[in-house]
């Protein structure tokens, strides 16, 4: 007799299109049905995002997901048990609405040739095929033991931008990921900007990198690499690249690596390999533009630049080592396996008092967590009252029956209550509302589940001020007379993605205080203690108090740096609406 599954009978009854299974409560059933998926599950057609995550008696797909589940557009099946057959021959078929694909952290040796596996010539797709996964944005196949990978994916994933690759056992990089570009309409991966393969066994770094026209963060860290190919420094849009934790023949060119400078890699390899001409070349750049900026400002001819540029949205940045009292976020160790990149930052000079100045600043973090953050499943945003931080901060982990918080708006409450208040919450609000989806905090609610540790960010008195992807606490809460911001991004994605989601929350920001400006200069206001310290040029003759962006340094227990932002190569992303005063 199959197994009863309640939770499936429900989604059905109620029209879900969200699905989330706890691993550890399902292995049981799954065991007894084989290893593979129920087939129940097959018969929820109006389904858009599933997860089952933590299940070690998950062994294989079965047959039939594609064609049952063709709306699906997030499938996440983290630290299961899918082994070398586990895919079948690509999850059944094309999945054409599907962008974020999560493999990570099972026994997968192969891949089906539209993942990307190293299938012959024979089995791959013809060259006018259609795409199987054409809206695929986010592969992850971390964890696994993959050790090629075939050209397939370019073709089945054209629009891919991140592909996780870390904790394999690939020896080439791209290796066989590439196809000639005449195979692919447009070139491979045009989009793709986030690679990282590290800690696998990756002897070669190919030239065919360069190939890769969108690339932004590359990360092949604790490999065996022994040389860096000068292509490197053809990718137009690489910003970060991490390439510690492999010998280098080249011990300066080790030293750069190991000091995570990015553009110092890049000019050294441009140079081929010698370093010269970079830093002379670089003086005489910086020589260029100031005789350039002096001419216009001598002879008047760049005027109308001079009032392109003021009109532009201005951030100063304040260094640690010019900052008396600069803030520091510690991380600890344990949060490497649930939450682990963090970005944070102080930004000074905001004023929300005019009007609905709040009201806007709320709405424009709610749709950054819509669009770029991907409703929170790449990125979460948080933002605090800096006067009401009490410094230093912890990045931590702490198990739901001991964290506790006061999420916005409510009393303080345990974070596995917390979970479980919001589940019934959500339950109640689709069936008054008669809808199949949730809204607000309910719909992140997946995000955790098959956890054993929550993240969680505390200040010095213990107080948890942060519980990503869920809530900020009420403790820090931004009011109308706040003033400084102290601003925080989580990803479980990639650092990359918390810096991008940093530079357009900043800029959001800076366009939302010149906003206020240009209403209250509309409205007449002789009130100068509310004047912006923000972008006040709207006149190009006088003079533009910028917002202050002060760096804040990440670093683990020991005190070795993790992150500090912003650094020289952040807010390049907007840097055609922002100019950053360094």
């Amino acid at each position: 007799m199959a197994a009863a599954w309640p939770e499936l009978e429900a989604a059905a009854r109620e029209r879900r299109r969200e699905l989330s299974l706890p691993g550890a409560a399902v292995a049981e059933r799954v065991a007894a049905g084989g290893g593979r998926l129920p087939a129940a599950l097959l018969a929820l057609p109006l389904l858009q995002s599933l997860e089952l995550s933590g299940c070690a008696a998950l062994r294989e797909l079965g047959p039939g997901l594609a064609a049952a589940l063709p709306a699906l557009h997030t499938l996440v099946l983290r630290g299961n048990a899918l082994g070398p057959a586990g895919l079948g021959a690509g999850l059944g078929g094309a999945l054409p609405a599907l962008r974020i694909l999560d493999l990570s952290g099972n026994g997968l040796e192969a891949l089906p040739a539209a993942l990307g596996g190293g299938a012959a010539a024979e089995d791959a797709e013809p060259p006018g095929a259609a795409a199987a996964f054409p809206q695929l944005r986010s592969l992850n196949l971390s964890g696994n033991r993959l050790r090629e990978l075939g050209p397939g994916l370019a073709r089945a994933a054209p629009q891919l931008q991140a592909l996780l690759l870390s904790g394999n056992r690939l020896r080439a990089l791209p290796g066989g990921l590439l196809p000639p570009r005449t195979a692919v309409p447009g070139g491979p991966f045009p989009l793709l900007s986030r690679l990282e393969a590290a800690d696998n066994e990756v002897e070669e770094l190919g030239a065919d990198i360069a190939a890769l026209p969108a690339l932004k963060s590359l990360d092949v860290a604790n490999n065996r690499l022994r040389e860096l190919p000068s292509a490197l420094a053809d990718c137009p849009r690489l910003k970060e690249a991490n390439f510690r934790g492999n010998q280098l023949k080249d011990k300066r060119l080790e030293k750069m690596v190991n000091g995570c400078q990015t553009k110092a890699i890049l000019d050294y390899l441009r140079a081929g390999g010698r370093g010269k001409g970079k830093a002379e070349s670089t003086r005489e750049e910086a020589r260029k533009k100031k005789r350039e900026k002096q001419q216009k400002k001598d002879g008047g001819d760049g005027e109308q630049d001079e009032v392109e540029e003021a009109s532009k949205l201005l951030v100063k940045v304040l260094h640690v080592s010019e900052n008396p009292a600069p803030l520091v976020v510690k991380v600890s160790p344990g949060i490497k396996d649930v939450r682990p990149f963090i970005v944070c930052c102080v930004l000074k000079g905001v004023n929300l008092k005019p009007g609905n100045a709040l009201k806007r600043f709320l709405s424009a973090q709610t749709k950054l967590h819509d669009d770029i953050c991907e409703k929170r499943t790449v990125a979460t945003i948080a933002t605090h009252d800096l006067q009401l931080i009490k410094a230093p901060l912890m990045y931590d982990v702490q198990p739901p029956d001991t964290l506790k918080v006061t999420p916005l708006g409510r009393k303080e409450i345990k974070a596995k209550d917390l979970l479980r208040q919001l589940q019934l919450e959500a339950e109640e609000q689709r069936k008054q509302k008669k809808r199949q989806n949730v809204s607000g905090l309910h719909r992140y609610l997946q995000l955790l589940d098959g956890k054993d540790n929550y993240p969680c960010l505390v200040d010095a008195d213990g107080v948890v001020i942060s519980f990503p992807p869920i809530t900020n606490s009420e403790t820090t809460k931004i009011r109308k007379d706040t003033r400084d911001l102290f601003l925080e991004v989580t990803s479980d994605t990639s650092l990359q993605i918390c810096k991008d989601v940093m530079d357009t929350l900043i800029l959001k920001i800076a366009e939302l205080n010149r906003s206020t400006l240009e209403d209250k200069g509309d409205s007449g206001s002789e009130d100068e203690s509310d004047a912006l310290c923000g972008p006040a040029a709207l006149n190009p003759s006088q003079n533009a108090q910028p917002m202050v962006v002060e760096q804040v340094r990440v670093v683990d227990t020991d005190g070795n740096l993790k992150v500090l932002y912003p650094s020289k190569t952040d807010l390049s992303t907007v840097s055609s609406l922002l100019t950053v005063i360094r």
